[in-house]
């Protein structure tokens, strides 16, 4: 059961043939995303059958590329809480504050989502062996899937990636190798390895179905608030598949009349000491230029260059939102402050949400009646030494 048509470049707009292994566009070296017949799709997927459906991001399977549901590895992920934040709300003067909380998902984060698409495809087109770099929860949740999927897993990471995304990696049986750099030298290593090796990648944007995982936080949304969208959307963003995810699914929605044409406005928030995106909406740039000697706490926010930058910057000017950065001092605050008044033990990557959205309504970049979601991308408990 599929509805997809085709592959389609970003950037180009080439067409590839579905059914087949496919990285990067060969015409222009952009990420390829998923294109459905969602006439198709809307005939049996339509908003009224969604609560009699299973209870994780596989409700939407009629968007989703994956054709013998005997492909489908799933280990429950998806279907986070919406919380309404209301203590917190209180100290910022705000009403109609949430946080959508992505830790709850198998491997404790947002990128299950994304690996648990890109391993059943995986599966399906008879890869047996994946490999990607990782600066944390991304490795941990590859390993995983591939491991229930029955497919090994390499991973790179950097040697200071927190203990508990290395262990969890070893632990579900992936060959893990921690290399002296940051996520894009994994990356460059990777590359240079993988035809030799006979693996398939599967880093962030540079195979097409990580993004159709990350979708799913959209359509959760939409369906979570009533079949309607925020005013303002705050994401943490390193690769930004999610935020590229969800501008994807908002279209798909429109699409099959299950939304208006109305868009949240989008705030990319980033740590000050790795800032591409911040740094190239400020001046206007199309495209983010490599972030040299990144340094972050935030391991998630630590990526110096984004392969789907030029889609982040796209969504965040359409939208009429913003790019925002922050200090590793201000996002390891808000930790605590997040937990002592909500209960939520958040990743300090969710966490720098709370110190740009003050920044925002600083700067009259969002009101304070206005409905607004923070996204926490992922777990506080794997960054224990970072914050002892």
């Amino acid at each position: 059961m599929t509805n997809v048509t085709r592959l389609e470049c970003s950037f180009c707009g080439a067409s590839y043939e579905a059914g087949h292994l496919h990285n990067l566009c060969i015409e222009c070296g952009k990420p390829l995303l998923v294109r459905y017949d969602l006439a198709q799709a809307s005939r049996s997927l339509t908003r009224d059958i969604l609560p009699s459906r299973r209870a994780d991001m596989w409700r939407y399977r009629e968007v989703m590329p994956v054709v013998s549901d005997a492909n489908i590895v799933s280990l429950g992920e998806g279907w986070t809480p919406l919380l309404h934040a209301q203590r917190l709300g209180e100290t910022l003067g705000m009403p109609k504050l949430y946080i959508k909380d992505e830790s709850l998902n198998p491997t404790q984060s947002f990128k299950a989502r994304g690996m648990s698409v890109a391993v059943s495809m995986a599966l399906e087109l008879g890869v047996k062996k994946v490999a990607a770099p990782s600066a944390g929860n991304a490795g941990g949740a590859l390993a995983a899937y591939a491991a229930r999927a029955g497919i090994e897993a390499y991973i790179f990471m950097p040697r200071d990636t927190p203990v508990a995304n290395i262990v969890e990696c070893r632990m579900t049986g992936a060959h893990v190798t921690l290399i002296d750099g940051l996520i894009t030298d994994c990356g460059a290593e990777i590359a240079k390895r993988k035809d030799a090796e006979g693996w398939f990648d599967v880093s962030t944007l540079k195979e097409p179905y990580r993004v159709e995982g990350k979708k799913t936080l959209g359509y959760e949304l939409a369906e979570q608030l009533g079949w309607r969208l925020p005013d303002v959307i705050v994401y943490p963003t390193g690769g930004g598949t999610g935020l590229v995810g969800m501008w994807k699914a908002f279209d798909e929605m429109e699409a099959m009349g299950w939304i208006g044409s109305d868009r949240p406005r989008m705030v990319s928030v980033q740590a000050e000491g790795c800032a591409p995106i911040v740094r190239a909406f400020e001046s206007g740039a199309t495209h983010a230029e490599e972030f040299l000697d990144a340094v972050t706490i935030a391991s998630g926010l630590r990526v110096p260059k984004a392969i789907g930058d030029f889609l982040i910057l796209d969504a965040l000017r359409k939208s009429g939102g913003t790019a925002i950065a922050v200090s590793d001092e201000e996002l390891l605050a808000a930790v605590a402050e997040i937990g002592s008044l909500e209960g939520m033990f958040v990743a300090p990557e969710g966490a720098a949400c709370l110190p740009a959205l003050r920044k925002l309504i600083q700067r009259g970049d969002v009101n304070r009646d206005e409905e607004v979601v923070l996204f926490n991308t992922g777990a506080g408990i794997k960054y224990v030494e970072a914050m002892s």
